[in-house]
């Protein structure tokens, strides 16, 4: 897609690495790169999971480009479809994404991986929000954060800017598996492969299920899926999709996911 966003596309797999020595760092033309990748990822109905990697094995990424800010990239301009790094305000994006975190996730970058639905780590990998000490918030993080691990390790996290290891993210909760540099990748590809073979729309109707929920309470959150309030679950409901796992359980065979 260009020389420091590259797309590597393997059946339903997207795979989406950004390369930007040294640091991975994202400026506003980065940014809408990948915003618009990622919307080609939500809109082809071909592509059932994505990947978020990065280059390299110091830098998962280091948020946003200061030295681009620094020559005029303003950090309430246009981030491009998505929002920063395209994808924490990506609407409709009803897919699963896995990000392969290699190396230190900072800022931007650490916020990047939270936008993910599952994340994979290296085992040297490390974590931190240092927004606190540039006088400045950390936006999505500080929204997302307090919800995925304690809130007391969150507030700490943004208060301080204090770094996290991967062993202490993966005791939290925030990492999903903690491996070898070398088997990073090899174990994100196999979990990809295991969600392309299952079924969209039922992926699909988790996701939105999820967002559209959150905050509610219980019984009108259950209200909404029960009367087909939410249009993913509505689909669902109606779909072939819907009676082939009954049918193949049935019939004592794998079922095959149409995706509609």
């Amino acid at each position: 897609m260009s020389d420091v966003v590259k797309i590597n596309i393997v059946g339903g797999i997207f795979e989406l690495t950004l390369d930007r020595p040294k640091a991975n760092a994202i400026d506003l033309a980065t940014s809408r790169i990948m915003g618009d990748a990622f919307q080609e990822f939500r809109d082809n109905p071909d592509l059932r999971v994505a990947i978020i990697r990065t280059a390299g094995d110091k830098f998962f990424s280091a948020g946003w480009d200061l030295k681009a800010a620094a020559d005029g990239d303003a950090v309430d301009s246009d981030y491009g479809v998505g929002g920063f790094a395209g994808l924490q305000e990506l609407r409709g994006l009803n897919k699963p994404v896995i990000a392969a975190v290699n190396g230190m996730a900072v800022g931007g970058g650490f916020e990047l991986a939270l936008s993910a639905d599952m994340i994979y780590a290296s085992d040297h990998s490390s974590f931190a929000l240092p927004e606190i000490k540039a006088g400045t918030l950390a936006d999505a993080a500080t929204l997302k954060l307090p919800s995925r691990i304690p809130y007391h390790v969150a507030m700490e996290m943004l208060y301080t800017g204090r770094w996290m290891d991967v062993q202490e993210a993966h005791r939290w909760g925030l990492v999903n598996e903690v491996m070898p540099a070398e088997k990073l990748y090899e174990r994100v590809w196999a979990v990809a492969e295991q969600l392309e073979a299952g079924p969209p729309l039922v992926f699909a109707s988790i996701k939105e299920v999820a967002r559209e929920t959150e905050g509610m309470k219980f019984q009108d959150a259950l209200n909404r899926i029960t009367q087909r309030q939410i249009q993913s679950v509505d689909v669902l409901y109606g779909s072939e999709d819907g009676q082939e796992g009954f049918k193949a359980f049935a019939e004592k065979r794998e079922p095959i996911w149409k995706g509609k």
